[in-house]
């Protein structure tokens, strides 16, 4: 029976335990990303998602970005002097452990401005958010009819670690 020198063991019991440490690692992810279809012509759009963080500190989405618009911007819907007006979310949004942040018709959206093509039912686009500690990730968006509330929309995935 032959020896393995110890650096040898020591190598060998690093690379079988490096798939358990992976298995663990923790993720701020986005789901039931998806958007409305957009008519011929339509300049603006919007996507929607549910963001959650199961790290151990608060994080925050400072951008998004996608080849389907001009600009990406994060809104809200506010009250002003009683009509609802939208507005740019200054500064991002956190994501802090443990409690999803659902973004909405009629509430936080990711606005698409100066389309640079229809957005069609059946089809997909991708977003790349930035986060301020997880960094950019990349999700797919399935656009739904116009007139969609998500209830319908794939609960595919994304994630960064």
């Amino acid at each position: 029976m032959r020896f393995l020198p110890g650096f040898m063991i020591f190598a060998l019991a690093l690379i079988a335990a490096a798939p358990v440490a992976v298995a663990h690692d923790k993720h701020v992810e986005a789901t039931n990303v998806w958007a409305r279809a957009t008519p011929p012509g339509a300049k603006n759009g919007a996507a929607y998602m549910t963001l959650t963080n199961d790290t151990a500190k608060a994080d925050r989405l400072i951008d998004a970005a996608s080849d389907v618009a001009a600009r990406v911007e994060i809104h809200t819907h506010l009250m002003e002097n009683g009509v609802m007006r939208m507005r740019q979310v200054e500064g991002g949004v956190d994501v802090e452990p443990g409690t999803p942040v659902v973004f909405q018709p009629g509430g936080l959206h990711i606005m698409l401005m100066g389309l640079k093509k229809q957005l069609v039912p059946g089809e997909t686009f991708e977003l790349v958010l930035t986060y301020s500690n997880a960094g950019k990730v990349k999700v797919t968006a399935e656009v739904m009819p116009i007139g969609a509330d998500g209830s319908k929309a794939g609960h595919g995935k994304a994630h960064t670690h």
